[in-house]
């Protein structure tokens, strides 16, 4: 029994907000012979090279209408989806469904993508995340 993440309830109003996934680097970037790849100060947006090839759906598994939702989504989804979840227990539900499932342990995920609302999906958009806080 995960401790649920404090401050995320049940989608209230649908909201789509975005991520931008770029750092900017606080010192040369080197290859192995030296070549300088990024100069210190250089904002690199990690998409522009690696495509975000799935979805990361985040839910309550102790609200069933969440887990209906995350079924359906997982479903008719075109690309592999993650569930994460931010509260419930994790081991019943991967027995159950006999599919990998997450925790976002301490709710790092949540609060780099600023998820106050669940179910939410992240998924890529161009050059950025986006995350929609679905209302279900």
């Amino acid at each position: 029994h995960p401790r649920p993440i404090p401050g995320i309830q049940a989608t209230e109003t649908a909201n789509t907000h975005y991520y931008d996934p770029s750092i900017v680097t606080d010192k040369d970037i080197a290859d192995a012979t030296g070549n300088i790849l990024y100069p210190r100060g250089t904002r690199v947006n990690p998409l522009d090279y690696i495509g975000w090839n799935k979805y990361l759906l985040f839910v309550d598994a102790r609200d069933q209408k969440q887990l209906d939702m995350s079924k359906r989504i997982m479903a008719t989804s075109d690309k592999p989806v993650k569930l994460v979840l931010v509260a419930g227990e994790p081991l019943n539900l991967m027995r159950k469904w006999k599919k990998q499932v997450y925790y976002d342990q301490g709710g790092i995920l949540a609060r780099r993508f600023a998820i106050t609302q669940v179910p939410a999906i992240v998924r890529q958009e161009g050059r950025r995340l986006r995350i929609d806080e679905l209302r279900y």
